[in-house]
């Protein structure tokens, strides 16, 4: 399917199109990657496509969004949709460490596999090394593509600090793992045998004496061994890598990047773009989320603050005249002079200045008037944002989202999101 820049980003026919298998939500971390993606997936499966939806986030909110008590590195069916098209609906979160015991298991003998999964320097590599969370996604997208289970894989990319990581992470891991030093310290494994070791004395003793006191003779024993057992399965991970890589680059692919109508998370969206031009990878277009607006547009912030300090003017003026008004007012003879009466008087005045006072409707309205100029300052703010952003990349495609008053935490409320993807049009009236 061949999109128009021009035109707003259409959701419904990318979901339906038989040719578009991958969609993947990328952009900066909080901006909603995960909540998109899963009303998308939820989308395509009620329109009669079966859908996998893959996360990679922490915060499970994805399990709980959908219903599901919890999900793991096993595709779950998704209960509780409409499948009256035929659909089905698939979700599970990546496990990065058991993604990368399953590539272990898959390409390495029983004992050496049993070696590998055992090695200190594999643990600590497995559970938090820079890099294999987006590693393992791109490895666990892979395997899902393979499989050729489902209709359609959306991808919620891992919440990094930067949208850019998702790209650059496997090279960054397969550089390491392919790199000069895991050679070097391979060599001796390759050339086996006391030969090896003497190698490894002779050749590298400098080398490995100053490892040594940098990370701890035992560190470096670890790592020596991690890639002697690793040896074979090297090569799998630069090439799986690439794979992968040209899959995101298919006609079957495309990306939607999330962003919030913010200048921070769009200045990332541009820099997503620009890369994706660069790396020639098919761009759907920009989901701009969280789009705030009014149903009451017409009335400008400036002239709604005007009006709040014409109504508070006249309330002044309104007070000021009661007060007049109760001290000019005819006292009867016999109390206008007496202690007594002063005494009252100074009372009521007292018990006015405490009490607190019941808002008049002039007061009611000119607060209001407040909040909606501060609504229409803020509706004015992001589409300057979103104008910038569509002056640098007039190419790129655009749907928004209008902000919802809550947190998505149900189906239902999946449905709303996908129904406002789809619409994509001005978010007028929206909370």
């Amino acid at each position: 399917m061949t999109l128009d820049p021009r035109a707003p980003l259409d959701i419904d026919p990318l979901l339906d199109d038989p040719a578009t298998r991958i969609v993947v939500c990328c952009g900066s971390g909080g901006v909603g990657k995960t909540t998109t993606a899963a009303a998308l997936g939820l989308r395509a499966a009620e329109r009669g496509r079966k859908v996998v939806v893959l996360t990679i986030d922490p915060a499970r909110r994805l399990a709980q969004s959908m219903g599901i008590d919890s999900l793991d590195n096993t595709p779950r069916r998704v209960k509780g949709i409409d499948d009256a098209a035929g659909g089905e609906l698939h979700a599970m979160m990546l496990d990065m460490k058991r993604t990368f015991d399953e590539i272990v298991e898959a390409h390495a003998d029983e004992e050496r596999a049993r070696a590998i999964l055992s090695n200190p320097f594999y643990q600590s590599l497995s559970a938090g090394f820079a890099g294999t969370q987006e590693y393992m996604a791109m490895e666990k997208l892979g395997q899902l593509r393979a499989r050729d289970e489902w209709d359609l894989i959306v991808v919620d990319t891992p919440p990094s600090r930067s949208a850019l990581d998702f790209l650059d992470a496997p090279k960054r891991l397969g550089s390491f793992l392919d790199g000069k030093l895991i050679r070097l310290l391979m060599a001796p494994a390759k050339v086996g045998g006391r030969a090896g070791m003497k190698f490894l004395n002779v050749g590298m003793s400098m080398m490995t004496g100053t490892l040594g006191k940098l990370l701890g003779g035992q560190l470096l024993r670890d790592v020596q061994t991690f890639v002697a057992a690793m040896d074979t399965t090297f090569g799998g991970f630069r090439t799986r890598a690439d794979a992968t890589y040209k899959l995101l680059q298919a006609p079957g692919t495309a990306f939607l990047v999330v962003a919030a109508p913010e200048r921070d998370a769009l200045r990332e969206a541009a820099y997503f773009v620009e890369r994706l031009a660069a790396e020639r990878m098919p761009l759907a277009g920009l989901v701009l989320n969280r789009v705030h607006g009014s149903g009451a547009g017409r009335l400008s912030a400036e002239r709604a603050l005007a009006a709040a300090e014409n109504l508070d003017e006249s309330g002044i003026v309104d007070q000021t005249a009661g007060k007049e008004e109760l001290r000019t007012s005819p006292e009867s003879p016999e109390t206008a002079e007496t202690p007594e009466a002063a005494e009252t008087d100074a009372a009521v005045e007292t018990d006015a200045a405490v009490a607190p006072e019941t808002p008049t409707v002039a007061q009611l309205t000119a607060g209001l008037l407040r909040l909606h100029a501060e609504r229409m300052q803020v509706v004015a703010r992001e589409q300057r944002t979103r104008d910038r952003f569509t002056a640098l990349h007039p190419e790129v495609a655009v749907t928004q989202v209008a902000a919802l008053p809550g947190d998505v935490h149900d189906l239902s409320g999946l449905r709303d999101i996908g129904d406002r993807l789809a619409a994509g049009g001005a978010p007028a009236g929206a909370a």
